[in-house]
């Protein structure tokens, strides 16, 4: 097997693994995670770990509303490095002016309190972060689900953009503290095996069971010390995928060697876990035992053997075809058994792009497989990104670009967009195949509920670029005699950065203002938690796992992220179409019962008679909207996965665990009460119905975790029990305020009077 998962306690010593000693969690403070966080932590003997970071970074879908959240919590200054990117709306190619408006809004930010601005095309977020914010023993936040940087020594934690507002507000980052599973590093990989390979494999291995969930990955061994920096990079950066935590690995002279080069030499420290290290878990990771992979539609975790797939494309494709027939629910076709021809699977695209592929080895390996041949005339694509102009610059001096320009290749700016629906979006019913970090549905750009739908495999960038060499016809690069690049000398080219970059970190201009453009738009006000609560069940989705794409598109939606209620009513709009108007009428009610008229609606009147609420009982509560999923929150840690719901009037999800971590966060900071249910428990509900939930205000406040509830369905009541679990005493204020804005404008109010 490639990979060995094993249960259970287990130590490392003396740079081997043994069983743990009973009762040896203790020495989980040996492990280099623990050691960091212990650094980082503030807390005062809760039991929680309340963090902070040593830098800060957001994006240009992100930023603008984490400034107007922090603006309306009375930011001041950015209290430490915050780096504001623009590499995902860089194109400026929707709505009109409003993504150039947005990036003139983040150097105006920047500029007001104290802020880095990355000019657009310079520099995809996290290879900026990696360049110039990451270091041994530092931990940076992001706004951004694959903010990963262990392979530097740096604790990376990708969160919603309420995360930020709160160091950026001077409070902490809080949780429990968590497991660490130990990812054993060993052997070499074989020809045409690159870090995509080894990823695929990691996350095919335990995503589905839930095995590092929540946790930290720690990687030791010594394979770490046969890996280049962007071979270990692009492992890591992938660790998103798996639901873990986020991650941290040993240290070398190679790390010294990267940090060195980007001027950052006192930035590296030797990191390896003390003799007798504790983990909860342990991750056999042999990379001699790794094959080329492919991820197919629609998860990284969809894990299978290049060699599998090539050998038997259309029984593989076929099984696909029926995931997207029930996922989808009939409503839309995906053909991919089609593009079989003569036994073989011919593709239609191959791009290169992101934190993950746009590496310079991945890049320089594509152009070694390529190297004298050519892409074809035919109907493939071959697309490559570069993560930086530093690394560009690099890439045309060493001459890698002109071997992919010679071969057909197209060279694009530093762009995220192909990772998100934003860039290279494939025709409909077409096969790309892509090293980026994602193949969830749309989110390569298609809309399946307009009936436009294809599919992503994700594969090595060596992989690709043999099918690329082969014309599109599917090809390992296990099976293409090619050199891997030598290990280049490479070249960091600070100067573009200095000539670009706006560093104003320590030199807030509190008079200067700030830019607006017309879509640009404040929160909306956000009610307190009302004494009762009376939910509309807006939509009752039952896939397994609803992911932050399905509860907010991206692509071109992410422009409006500026917009609340513009963006709002882009709302599950892939997934369930009906659930906005839903929402609407739900927010309608409420409207109605505020006025004090709840009686002129028919069917409100009917729901609060078979409730046996009274008028007075009416007046305590407040009517809002409620989404049930099984286990929403996978992806993205797009915080308006969950403003766009509360924006609408949402006031709960119901499900029976939450995907992430960084969702059920983002629930918390928007005021949306993260209810679960008991395993085995069925949720009857259907869109329309009404579940109340009395005392809801006083549970909470008491730390109650269990509340009661009656679920009004088809004119039947019956008995329900929602949970709120392991809800800390700042989430449970939160929640009774309403919202993070209104969190700390109380607080503000309470300092000033």
């Amino acid at each position: 097997m490639m990979i060995q998962l094993h249960n259970g306690g287990v130590v490392w010593q003396d740079g081997a693994v043994h069983p743990a000693p009973a009762g040896g969690e203790a020495a989980r403070d040996k492990t280099m995670a623990y050691r960091i966080l212990r650094a980082h932590n503030t807390g005062s003997g809760d039991g929680l770990l309340h963090l902070t970071f040593d830098s800060l970074i957001s994006h240009d879908i992100t930023y603008v509303g984490v400034i107007q959240t922090a603006k309306a919590s009375v930011l001041k200054e950015f209290p430490v490095p915050y780096v504001l990117t623009n590499c995902h709306n860089s194109l400026c190619a929707v709505g009109g002016t409003i993504n150039a408006d947005d990036h003139a809004f983040g150097l105006s930010a920047a500029v007001k309190y104290g802020g880095d601005y990355v000019p657009a095309n310079q520099a995809v977020i996290h290879q900026y972060a990696r360049e110039l914010l990451a270091g041994c023993g530092k931990m940076v936040l992001g706004s951004d689900s694959h903010t990963r940087y262990g392979a530097l020594g740096t604790l990376g934690v990708g969160e919603g953009g309420g995360e930020i507002v709160k160091q950026l507000l001077r409070n902490t980052y809080d949780l429990a503290a968590p497991q660490v599973i130990l990812v054993h590093v060993t052997g070499k990989p074989r020809h045409g095996v690159g870090p995509h390979d080894v990823a695929i494999a990691l996350c095919g291995a335990v995503y589905k069971n839930g095995f590092v969930k929540n946790k930290v990955l720690e990687f030791v061994g010594d394979g770490i010390g046969g890996l280049s920096m962007d071979y270990r990079i692009g492992i890591d950066v992938m660790t998103t995928e798996t639901a873990c935590l986020t991650s941290i690995w040993e240290t070398d002279s190679a790390v010294a060697d990267y940090l060195a080069l980007h001027g950052r030499a006192g930035d590296f420290a030797p990191l390896h876990p003390e003799n007798g290290a504790y983990y909860d878990g342990l991750i056999e990771l042999d990379l001699s035992a790794i094959e080329p992979m492919a991820a197919l539609p629609f998860h990284p975790s969809e894990a299978v053997t290049l060699r599998e797939l090539i050998a038997d494309p259309g029984d593989v494709l076929r099984e696909v075809e029926k995931r997207a027939a029930a996922q989808f629910g009939g409503k839309v076709q995906l053909h991919l058994t089609d593009k079989v021809k003569d036994g073989k699977l011919r593709v239609e695209q191959g791009v290169i792009a992101g934190c993950a592929g746009g590496l310079y080895d991945n890049i320089a390996a594509a152009a070694a497989i390529l190297d004298g041949c050519d892409v074809g005339s035919g109907n493939f694509d071959f697309s490559v990104y570069p993560p930086s102009v530093p690394v560009e610059l690099e890439l045309v001096e060493n001459g890698v670009t002109s071997r992919l320009l010679r071969a057909g290749a197209v060279c694009k700016p530093c762009f995220c967009g192909p990772c998100f629906g934003a860039g290279d979006v494939p025709a409909n019913d077409a096969l790309s195949i892509r090293h980026t970090t994602r193949n969830f549905p749309n989110r390569e750009g298609s809309k399946p509920g307009d009936g436009q739908l294809s599919g992503v495999i994700l594969m090595d960038a060596r992989s690709i670029a043999a099918t690329a060499r082969n014309h599109g016809v599917l090809t390992s690069a296990a099976d293409v005699d090619y050199d891997e690049p030598a290990s280049a000398e490479r070249r960091f080219d600070a100067s573009v950065y200095d000539k670009r970059v706006y560093r104003g970190f320590g030199h807030p201009q509190p008079d200067a203002p700030l830019q607006y453009g017309p879509n640009i738009a404040e929160w909306p006000a956000i009610p307190a938690l009302s004494d009762d609560l009376l939910l509309q069940v807006a939509s009752v989705l039952r896939d397994e796992v609803t992911t932050t794409d399905e509860l907010i598109p991206s692509g071109e939606t992410s422009s409006y992220r500026s917009n609340p209620m513009k963006l709002a009513q882009f709302t599950l709009s892939r997934r369930d179409p009906d659930y906005v108007p839903r929402a609407k009428a739900a927010a309608a009610l409420e409207a109605l019962r505020a006025a004090g008229h709840a009686g002129e609606d028919d069917t409100l009147s009917a729901a609060l008679k078979a409730l046996g609420l009274t008028a007075e009982d009416t007046q305590r509560l407040h009517i809002g909207s409620v989404l049930f999923a099984n286990k929403p929150g996978d992806g993205s840690a797009r915080e308006q996965a969950a403003s766009c719901q509360r924006v609408l009037g949402g006031s709960a999800n119901i499900c029976y665990e939450f995907a992430t971590k960084r969702y059920r966060s983002n629930c918390v900071n928007w005021g949306i009460l993260p209810f679960t249910l008991a395993a085995g428990d069925p949720f009857d509900g259907a869109p329309g119905d009404f579940i109340y939930v009395p005392r809801v205000r006083e549970k909470l406040a008491a730390g109650n975790e269990v509340f009661p509830a009656v679920l009004l369905h088809g004119g039947e009541t019956r008995d329900m029990t929602l949970y709120l679990k392991n809800t800390d005493a700042q989430e449970r204020e939160l929640l009774l305020r309403g919202c993070l804005i209104n969190y700390y404008a109380a607080k503000n109010e309470e300092r000033h009077g």
